[in-house]
């Protein structure tokens, strides 16, 4: 399998296998969509790392494939190649990615539904799509400007250039550097953490703001208010305020 699901304490690797580079074809596209749809449906799952292994992310698309797709096949694909990506970003628990080398084009595109990214100091980013003569086709063109912002996203998709990790941590485009031997290490511990928190409140918190961000701030405000009233019904509220009273912040045990 090109992708695979690997379930321990809480956290689930999205582990990417397609040697050499991880390429993104149509097959392995599906099989993420697959079992990020798995991941979100399990309870044993609390928390996702998304992973390429030690020495590549995903360097992107298969262009061999791509290339032998005339523009009636891509009309049938596209909406499927950017619903595999979808189904990652909407997984309703902590998802980060654990960056390592290069992470272009789709890898990039990948790295942007996490809701955190972890690289490895000698990891390389970047939206290369239109050195094809294309734009980015699974979300680049909307994600990426709303984590670094319009100015920044356009200089990176414009281009087609690469940022080494120290550029993309300035610009906000990845949230840690860390020594590469670490980038898993690091990133499972990320999400271990938050695996033992309440499990419905992260996913409150999840949705309140990608709702937020996508749409005016009335509408957000009352997703919000939704949630926050709707978490009083839950057992870890009430495990949550009762540790606080008696034992003080940050004790409460929700598993």
């Amino acid at each position: 399998m090109t992708v695979s699901l690997e379930v321990a304490e809480g956290v689930g690797t999205l582990r990417l296998d397609r040697p050499p580079m991880n390429a993104l074809d149509v097959a392995t596209q599906d099989r993420l969509k697959e079992l990020a749809e798995e991941a979100t449906r399990r309870d044993d799952v609390r928390a996702v790392v998304i992973y390429g292994g030690e020495k590549v992310f995903a360097a992107g698309a298969d262009i061999k494939e791509m290339q032998a797709m005339d523009h009636t096949a891509m009309v049938l694909r596209a909406r499927s190649l950017q619903d595999s990506f979808t189904a990652v970003a909407r997984i309703p628990k902590p998802v980060v990615a654990a960056v390592t080398g290069y992470a272009l084009g789709g890898g990039c595109e990948l790295a942007l539904c996490a809701d955190y990214r972890i690289a490895a100091d000698n990891a390389k980013l970047g939206q290369p799509e239109i050195l094809l003569g294309l734009i980015p086709g699974a979300g680049g063109t909307q994600r990426l400007p709303r984590l670094v912002g319009p100015s920044k996203a356009k200089d990176l998709i414009f281009t087609g250039r690469m940022v080494k990790a120290d550029e993309a941590l300035a610009i906000g485009l990845v949230d840690r550097v860390v020594p590469a031997a670490d980038v898993y290490t690091e990133a499972h511990a990320w999400a271990a953490k938050l695996a033992q928190g309440p499990a419905l409140a992260l996913r409150a918190a999840k949705e309140s703001i990608d709702t937020g961000v996508e749409t005016d701030l009335d509408t957000g405000l009352a997703v919000e208010r939704n949630w926050f009233a709707g978490l009083f019904a839950t057992e870890d509220r009430e495990r949550g305020m009762k540790s606080f009273v008696e034992e003080g912040p940050g004790k409460a045990k929700f598993l």
